[in-house]
This record gives C-alpha cells, sequence and structure tokens, in this order.
C-alpha cells in the first residue's frame, strides 16, 4: 500500500516538473531531473524490498 502510494506521488511530482508550463519553464531541466534521481532510488529500494 505504501509502495503504491509512493509511486503515485513521485508520478505526479514527475509530471509537475516537467518544463512545460509557463510557470516551470525557466527552471530548466533540474528539478526533474532530482526528481528522477529520488524516482530511481525509490523503486531500487522497492527492488529490494526496503519499502
Amino acid at each position: 500500500m505504501l509502495r503504491t502510494i509512493v509511486l503515485v506521488l513521485l508520478i505526479l511530482l514527475l509530471i509537475g516538473a516537467l518544463p512545460t508550463w509557463p510557470y516551470s519553464a525557466s527552471w530548466g531541466y533540474a528539478p526533474g531531473g532530482v526528481l528522477g534521481t529520488v524516482l530511481v532510488v525509490v523503486l531500487i529500494l522497492a527492488l529490494l524490498g526496503r519499502i
């Protein structure tokens, strides 16, 4: 249950950080890169059974 909630939240954060909306156009790719890194870490922890 917790794994599903964390995964959904991370996907929503990734979509929100994409530089396609006017408010985030000047941010560049940094927010998406950071959230992508967090997503990879969470996936590795899920595969190892830690989450």
